[in-house]
């Protein structure tokens, strides 16, 4: 980890973004120094809470209860049986449907679209900001914020971009908007952030005012070096951040 760059956001989030909370960083490694497993097993979005609260977690296939999980984190490529069910209809006395997509088949084509990938390690591992250590190597850090703090990091996402889709909101399961989508928009030439958690499933383990914004380590640190030039500095967002 760069202690640099650690203490240079630390000191412009709190300029900036003051009394908001720090964001979590996550990277897959197969040695997980100084993080833990979870201690219950339950939804993945609620176990990051200890992860939120400063305790640093480690993840495998077997900390995650559910097939989703395992699978957007890369630690598995099994689909539930009847899945395209699952989503939408169910099954009338076989099987509740979470009625996310209209029809089975718009199920069938969504996952055949849908991305995939594979943990290049044994652990991914979640560590708060400020809990980072040397030898840790972020790929993706990840907010968990309100409307006005989501405001603020969606323009410093798009202020050096001329392209208008700096930030994108894909359908998907909380923990892929949290892992699986970011992860991977970190593999792209221009990467862009990812505004999730409106899985209606995961949205009872976090506040009502929360949402995720997840940025790739390329994207975040260009962010963080903009900062002190950016909107930020204007009364604008000095309204803003009066009220936070």
């Amino acid at each position: 980890m760069d202690h640099a760059l650690k203490e240079r956001f630390l000191e412009r989030w709190g300029k900036y973004f003051p009394g908001a909370e720090l964001p979590l960083a996550f990277y897959y490694t197969d040695r997980p120094r100084g993080a833990e497993p979870p201690r219950e097993h339950q939804c993945f979005i609620a176990q990051l809470a200890d992860a939120r609260n400063g305790r640093s977690l480690c993840f495998n296939a077997d900390s995650l209860v559910c097939s989703g999980g395992k699978r957007y984190l890369g630690f598995s490529q099994e689909i539930m049986p009847n899945f395209e069910y699952f989503l939408s209809c169910g099954i009338p006395d076989a099987l509740e449907g979470e009625r996310y997509k209209k029809t089975p088949e718009l199920v069938k084509q969504f996952m055949k679209n849908a991305p995939t990938f594979t943990a290049p390690a044994s652990y991914a591992v979640f560590k708060r900001w400020d809990r980072l250590e040397p030898g840790d190597a972020p790929e993706v850090v990840v907010f968990f914020a309100p409307p006005d703090v989501l405001s603020g990091l969606f323009t410093l996402a798009g202020f050096e971009e001329s392209e208008p889709e700096a930030v994108v909101a894909p359908f998907g399961a909380g923990c892929a908007t949290v892992v699986q989508y970011p992860y991977l928009e970190g593999k792209r030439e221009c990467p862009r952030a990812v505004l999730g958690l409106f899985d209606v499933s995961a949205r009872p383990w976090v506040p009502r005012e929360t949402l995720t914004f997840a940025v790739p380590i390329s994207k975040f640190v260009r962010m963080v070096e903009d900062m002190d030039e950016s909107f930020l500095i204007t009364a604008s967002w000095e309204r803003v951040k009066n009220r936070m």
